[in-house]
């Protein structure tokens, strides 16, 4: 059966859940309903077509796959959407959390709801589309498309300080993202088209990939976040109600990453050797500067989310390395941190829906009165830190064997981040878990529901299963990874021969 549908019906799909929740009339108890009811099965239905999508991808095909083009905008925008080893494990990541993200916020949103979850429908609509477009134009579009539902979501729903947090999240992203729309002009022009698998094909001169990969460096950098350009995502965490610092950690952050392996590796090859150096030392200082931040942390989420930043930092290492295991180690880093860093900051949110408070020092003890939290907390601590027998294990452990390859004392310095993020995230685990049970408030604190057991129970199953059998994923990336790097290592020899 075709299945040239498939990705049309993946971003056409949140569209008209989102319709569907807007022709709802008045806000009454049953309306609220009904629209919460809408958006989970919408989601749902659109992670079971990204299921067969799955089944229709052949990882061993290295080239796009799944590919529908049409004419859009007299033929200077295409509308063409495809997917190949890379792009697809995100699609499903996405789809997978968007479901989770709304269980979570059934009962912490009470706020207009129904525009919250508008917001989350098209958001996941864009979301999509960024991993799915062929089209530089489209690209550009769906990537800085994600900036005006993340904005409601922190700005309208968010903490005390949500509009500072989504002013800063905004601009920061919008001045990287500018820099980016002349780097996209700049291409198109001179190979007068904007279709990414005709572009992958052009060669631009070393001096044109070198102002073009500052460009598109600029908006990646930021969106990814590597230091020093990652201060807007602390706050933007601490702001955003749960669900948005799921999407925000598990999905938004990729982009950064996933733009370097689909742009910047393939399209500019000789700017990618020359500016090695600079993105090893940048992703050294994240994993290192970013752990010791985070150490000193009294803010449950700002602490998980300068750990991203370190994270990120392993991506960006094992991007650079520019061979077979830190560029496969660099995509599983990046889905198993979408499962991670999405677990941990439901947890933050179970406890502070209970409690309404982030503080570490407001708690202490709660393995007496929530075992099965302890239980599930542990869990995510551990593939946070790496512990082998986690999905965190396996995309550390592979970025680190690519940069030791490319580059020992790279890696020795990144081994160093693996030691702090023990620090930080045990000292965590232990200061809220362990200890005496003296906060008066937790006397009486209630143990998980069935419905945050919904959304832990798939995310440590998942986290468990990729630890101990990541061939899913690896094998799904293998001959695309494989393709991306011929040009990037032949570029590189050229490097070394003009040196000799």
């Amino acid at each position: 059966m075709s299945g040239n549908w498939v990705l049309s019906a993946l971003l056409i799909l949140p569209l008209v859940g989102s319709i569907l929740i807007a022709l709802l009339r008045g806000d009454s108890k049953e309306t609220i309903n009904n629209a919460r009811w809408i958006a989970l099965w919408t989601s749902l239905i659109t992670f079971a077509v990204s299921l067969y999508g799955w089944a229709l991808f052949d990882p061993s095909k290295p080239g796009f796959q799944l590919v529908e083009q049409s004419n859009w905008f007299s033929s200077v925008i295409l509308y063409k959407l495809g997917v190949d080893g890379i792009s697809m494990p995100f699609v499903l990541l996405t789809t997978f959390l968007t479901p989770i993200c709304i269980v979570a916020s059934w009962r912490s949103i009470q706020v207009s709801v129904k525009a919250y979850l508008i917001c989350f429908l098209v958001l996941e609509t864009l979301m999509i589309g960024v991993f799915e477009a062929l089209d530089l134009l489209l690209f550009y579009v769906f990537f800085e498309g994600v900036l005006i539902p993340m904005f409601l979501i922190i700005g309208v729903w968010g903490g005390k300080r949500r509009v500072y947090a989504a002013f800063k999240f905004f601009l920061y992203t919008l001045t990287g993202s500018l820099l980016m729309l002349l780097g996209v002009m700049a291409m198109y022009w001179t190979a007068h088209t904007s279709d990414i698998e005709v572009l992958l094909h052009t060669h631009f001169s070393s001096n044109m990939q070198f102002w073009l990969f500052l460009a598109f460096f600029s908006s990646f950098a930021v969106k990814l976040p590597m230091w020093p350009v990652h201060t807007w995502l602390p706050d933007a965490h601490v702001e955003a109600p749960t669900a948005g610092s799921v999407i925000l950690a598990g999905i938004l952050l990729k982009m950064g990453g996933y733009g370097f392996l689909r742009f910047s590796l393939p399209m500019f090859p000789d700017a990618s050797v020359y500016f090695t150096p600079m993105m090893y030392s940048l992703s050294i200082i994240a994993i290192i500067y970013t752990s010791l931040v985070a150490l000193a942390q009294e803010d449950m989420k700002k602490l998980i989310a300068y750990s991203s930043v370190a994270h990120m930092g392993f991506v960006t290492m094992g991007i650079f390395s520019s061979n077979t295991q830190g560029v496969q180690g660099a995509v599983f880093q990046m889905v198993s941190h979408g499962l991670v860093s999405s677990a941990l900051f439901l947890c933050v949110g179970v406890i502070y829906d209970r409690q309404h408070t982030r503080e570490i020092a407001a708690y202490g003890g709660l393995v007496n009165r929530m075992p099965r939290y302890a239980v599930a907390l542990m869990v995510f601590t551990l593939a946070n830190v790496g512990l082998p027998g986690t999905s965190g294990f396996v995309g550390e452990f592979l970025t680190l064997i690519g940069a030791f390859q490319a580059n020992t004392w790279v890696a020795l310095f990144a081994t160093t981040g693996i030691i702090l993020s023990a620090c930080y995230a045990l000292y965590l685990y232990r200061a809220i878990v362990f200890g005496a049970l003296d906060k008066p408030t937790l006397l009486t604190i209630q143990d998980v529901s069935f419905r945050e057991q919904l959304f832990l129970v798939p995310l440590l199953l998942l986290i468990v299963y990729f630890g101990v059998h990541p061939q899913p994923i690896l094998d799904a990336s293998a001959a695309s990874v494989e393709q991306l790097l011929q040009g990037v290592q032949h570029a590189a020899a050229a490097v070394r021969t003009a040196g000799l």
